[in-house]
């Protein structure tokens, strides 16, 4: 091949050849710089014309630094990037603790929701770093950003912000790794708390009368029956989203009325009652795959937010409600409220661990057995004072 022609320029020790824009016919310069560093002459690559900007002027001033040691040599840069991706390879960053960590715990229930949390919000900020190189203000500057972000994944800017609950999970989940690392002796930990933001977890979601109305009408119109399907039966059985995404045709019994729910958040399988109403909406599903609402191509759903939020915008209701999660509030709600179903019970039909979290719905049911007990004393007042306009009351002169 032969040597490409070298062209002066008016500046000392630089030089360009001709060339092509990467992937096109057109002209382009490629600049070089000669000079000499501990008695060796040094000839590099200065930049192209077309992608660096380079000119004949930029490239004697980077001679200039390299002759004065202002700046490395393109050789000497190379060395310290591998130096650099040697040393590299001993620490034990916030990523690389991460991998250790899910190698180990893989199997654990959550770890793909970890990941997610991890690859969106951790590793952009932390992950290069030891856990001993982040302080406390870099921490409190990391959960004052995600106070202004939005949900995973999410481009859409109008979109909810992150809840107090889940920026509680992500800066839990860094503990978590720093802790991993710390016990297993490969790193050392940080030498503050990270503190856990303080939010209610009971939050009760609930619609009005008019409110969930609008709501069946919405659904009713819906065009996408596995989004309205999901919707109804969320609100007939209190069904998580994730125990629907998993449910199978076979994990209905409708001879029994029973649904087998697989691995519900926190404990082994459960079954809940199949009501009525639901049975009747699973019976206007077609079958077109082993999943009861699948994905694409018949696998397990993952994702249904933009459809059963476009139903819920339909309806008017609140961007603060959760389409599937609130009907399942709703649910449990309107027993509550009804009087006639105890804590115990509204506990198993949740599914919920501990009765500390089926409390939530315990003012419900206490304001319904006030009514209940001010009807009473509505009818014994009625009934005392037939035939009298002068309510009944208690002589305070008589004495017991």
């Amino acid at each position: 091949m032969p040597k490409q022609k070298r062209h002066k320029t008016n500046y000392a020790g630089v030089y360009y050849i001709d060339s092509f824009v990467p992937g096109t016919k057109k002209p382009d310069r490629i600049y070089y710089i000669r000079y000499r560093r501990d008695n060796k002459t040094i000839e590099e690559k200065a930049g192209r014309q077309s992608t660096d900007d380079m000119t004949p002027a930029r490239a004697s001033g980077k001679r200039t630094d390299r002759l004065e040691g202002k700046q490395f040599s393109n050789s000497e840069i190379r060395l310290k990037e591998k130096a650099d991706d040697e040393a590299a390879l001993s620490k034990w960053t916030v990523k690389k603790l991460w991998k250790e960590y899910k190698s180990n715990k893989g199997n654990i229930k959550g770890i793909a929701t970890d990941e997610n949390r991890f690859n969106n919000y951790i590793e952009p900020t932390f992950g290069k770093y030891e856990p001993s190189e982040i302080d406390f203000l870099s921490v409190e500057r990391f959960r004052s950003k995600l106070r202004g972000s939005h949900s995973l994944r999410c481009k859409d800017k109008k979109a909810p912000l992150l809840t107090p609950g889940t920026i509680k999970n992500i800066l839990e989940l860094l503990r978590r790794i720093i802790n991993y690392g710390r016990k297993n002796n490969l790193c050392d930990g940080i030498n503050f708390t990270i503190e856990m933001p303080k939010y209610d977890p009971e939050k009760t979601e609930d619609l009005s009368s008019e409110q969930l109305k609008n709501l069946l009408k919405a659904i009713e119109k819906s065009d996408n029956i596995i989004a309205a399907s999901m919707m109804l039966v969320a609100l007939y059985s209190g069904m998580r989203r994730g125990e629907m995404f998993k449910l199978e045709w076979s994990d209905i019994d409708f001879n029994r009325g029973f649904i087998l729910l697989r691995d519900p958040k926190g404990i082994k399988n459960q079954k809940i009652p199949l009501s009525k109403s639901a049975k009747q909406i699973f019976e206007n599903i077609p079958k077109t795959s082993t999943f009861v609402f699948p994905g694409r191509d018949g696998g397990q759903r993952v994702d249904i937010k933009k459809a059963v939020n476009k139903i819920k915008e339909s309806a008017g209701i609140p961007k603060d409600f959760r389409a599937l999660h609130g009907l399942r509030h709703v649910y449990a709600s309107m027993l509550a409220s009804s009087g006639q179903v105890d804590m115990y019970t509204l506990q198993k039909l949740m599914t919920h661990k501990s009765p500390q979290m089926t409390q939530r719905y315990a003012h419900l049911r206490d304001e319904t057995l006030k009514k209940a007990s001010n009807l009473a004393s509505d009818i014994i007042q009625k009934t005392m004072n037939q035939g009298s306009k002068k309510p009944l009351s208690i002589n305070k002169k008589t004495k017991a």
